[in-house]
């Protein structure tokens, strides 16, 4: 199996930085099913590619096989798993390429959380659903397609196609955002997994679909094709999907439940924060609103219903995810006067950036906690120090309301980064007021529980000093 990965981001050999794997050098990981070797058969200035290579050892997979698995001797020798693009190329990708799929790159970190040209090539993939398949899962994703069928034998054309594409992506994204989209769908197109799986296969599927599998219009087809249709985890992985992206949780809800319960009708969690930082946002009488890490736009897509709002942006790390905010606000259709009320952008919040200043209220809702601790003061001097709006609304997660979910262990999100109970959060707050000169209001989100709290903190961050009723849109 191969996989190549190219860029002509420049210079193009910083792709060494980001897979962490130098381009001087042979790299060769074992694996229990065979031997992986990564290589760069190009490298300059101009253009660079980074080959995964995966041999797999036949003897070695069938010696694997459970006891009470089917026999089906022959197959167990005489298959397409040396030179197939499967789930076995992708749980060696995760592996080699594992700090690269996390985003972390010490040396080059604004470069890890940049979207960059990326080329990436799979000589033979298996799709059971063809080139139209494939299209349908990659290009949502921001991806320019093409794929082309593997025919059964060239000299008999009239055998027709094979169910194996040759498949080149081209787009702008994230490295790490491309090789988890990869590790999911590589074997979700295979529709099958050639490994035992257990119960974590739905953490896995939850920590590399972050961020994208909520939002994707294929995305119940992609969680039952990558668990190989397994009713049970399907179904504990939907249940978690619904509640990260407010396009699955609808699709989930049943449609008769209206009509079949008398029992009050549940708010689901997501939607009761929209509502709680419309609120506010009209309670502080904000007239200019950014939404920071604005991810799908659905936060953005009940701002500019506001009519007292006179301008508002959302930015976020990942281009795919203004993409469908775009399409969402319906960018494209907006007149000049609309399209100067309304912006998107690309940026990461730890880094200071002009276009996040002059707004009245910016929103961090649900973001805090997806940054890890180390970084977390750049971004308090990015939002309270250097943009320093009037206001700051503040969303996060409250640890200790965790207890009262049926069955999680961990954490709510596999991206989060940290959980915060309601005196740690309490705690960060006052600090940074007292380093940044704001004041803070606290409230809850969701139902309440008398000894837990609520499942979402809420915290209501203004300005102290003088100018506070004065913003640079107000100077202007």
């Amino acid at each position: 199996m191969l996989l190549t990965i190219s860029t002509t981001h420049q210079p193009a050999s910083d792709l060494g930085y980001l897979l962490h794997k130098h381009p001087d050098r042979v790299q060769v990981f074992e694996q229990s099913f065979g031997t992986a070797t990564v290589f760069y058969p190009e490298v300059s200035h101009e253009r660079c590619t980074a080959a995964l290579l995966l041999e797999i050892d036949s003897l070695q997979l069938a010696r694997s096989r459970k006891k009470n698995a089917p026999d089906f001797s022959l197959s167990q020798y005489v298959n397409d798993r040396p030179y197939a693009a499967s789930s076995l190329l992708a749980v060696a990708m995760a592996r080699v390429f594992s700090t690269a799929r996390s985003g972390t790159c010490k040396g080059r970190q604004e470069l890890a959380d940049s979207a960059i040209p990326l080329e990436i090539t799979l000589p033979v993939l298996p799709a059971r659903g063809g080139v139209d398949l494939v299209r349908r899962l990659f290009e949502p994703l921001g991806w320019t397609v093409d794929a082309e069928p593997v025919v059964l034998d060239e000299r008999f054309p009239e055998w027709g196609e094979s169910r194996y594409v040759c498949l080149r992506l081209i787009g702008t994204v994230r490295l790490a955002d491309a090789l988890n989209q990869l590790h999911v769908l590589l074997p979700a197109l295979d529709e099958s997994k050639h490994y035992w799986q257990g119960s974590d296969e739905v953490d896995k599927l939850m920590r590399s679909g972050a961020g994208w599998l909520a939002q994707h219009p294929e995305s119940e087809q992609i969680t039952r094709r990558y668990l190989g249709r397994q009713g049970r985890l399907t179904r504990d992985a939907l249940a978690r999907l619904a509640e990260l992206g407010d396009e699955a949780e609808d699709a989930l809800d049943p449609a008769d439940e209206a009509v079949t319960s008398t029992a009050p009708q549940r708010i689901p969690l997501n939607k009761q924060r929209h509502e709680a930082v419309l609120v506010a946002v009209e309670e502080v009488g904000a007239t200019s609103v950014i939404d920071l890490g604005c991810g799908s736009g659905a936060l953005l897509e009940k701002l500019v219903k506001l009519s007292g709002l006179r301008r508002i942006a959302g930015c976020d790390v990942s281009i795919r995810s203004l993409q469908i905010a775009g399409r969402r606000l319906y960018i494209d259709r907006m007149t000049e006067r609309q399209a100067e009320r309304v912006q998107l952008f690309q940026a990461a919040l730890t880094y200071e950036d002009a276009r996040f200043a002059g707004y009245d209220a910016a929103v961090l809702m649900e973001v805090i906690e997806h940054v890890e601790l180390s970084r977390l003061p750049a971004l308090e001097r990015v939002v309270f120090g250097a943009a320093r709006p009037r206001t700051v609304l503040v969303t996060t997660p409250n640890r200790e309301y965790n207890k009262l979910y049926e069955g999680m262990t961990g954490m709510r999100h596999p991206d989060h980064r940290f959980e915060w109970d309601r005196a740690e959060f309490a705690r960060w707050a006052d600090e940074v007021c007292s380093r940044y000169g704001y004041r803070v209001e606290h409230r809850g989100i969701g139902d309440i529980d008398d000894a837990l709290g609520s499942p979402t903190q809420f915290g209501i961050f203004t300005r102290t000093d003088n100018d506070a009723a004065t913003t640079k849109e107000d100077a202007q």
